[in-house]
């Protein structure tokens, strides 16, 4: 299951990445800047999923890479559906968008209120919000 999830969700991230490099490509590098910075850490656990269910380091790896690959292909069909639909990016993006608040607001935000060491607090907040300045600097980047 972690699997075909994992490869679900890195095809979206292909098609995400396609529709933001067809509407500016300043735009589709700050995207991929973005999911970049997501896709590393959920492919460490990932990695690490695989490697708890039994797979050696190799296969798991070699695995792992397999289905980062639908990354490309979303990509490539991102690409194509913008250019052949009409309006196709105009609907990705809001969608995709709304799929990082909606990740933000229901699993990361309620995980930073449950631990109780204030240290650990601070830095789990001061994290959140330099990714949130990240974003919005790449997003001045863009505009210009």
């Amino acid at each position: 299951m972690n699997l075909v999830g994992d490869g679900i969700h890195n095809f979206i991230d292909g098609l995400i990445i396609a529709g933001s490099f067809v509407v500016n490509t300043t735009l589709g590098f700050a995207t991929t800047f973005a999911i970049a910075m997501h896709e590393i850490p959920q492919e460490i656990g990932d990695f690490g999923v695989l490697i708890h269910g039994g797979f050696k380091r190799a296969k798991a790896l070699v695995i792992n890479f397999i289905f980062g690959l639908t990354a490309v292909a979303g990509g490539f069909v991102g690409y194509f559906l913008s250019k052949s639909i009409e309006n196709f990016v105009m609907y990705l993006l809001p969608i995709a968008a709304g799929g990082f608040i909606y990740i933000a607001a229901s699993d990361l935000i309620p995980e930073l209120r449950k631990e109780i060491n204030i240290k650990k607090s601070l830095l789990n907040f001061a994290i959140f919000v330099l990714g949130i300045l990240l974003i919005f600097g790449l997003g001045l980047i863009v505009r210009h």
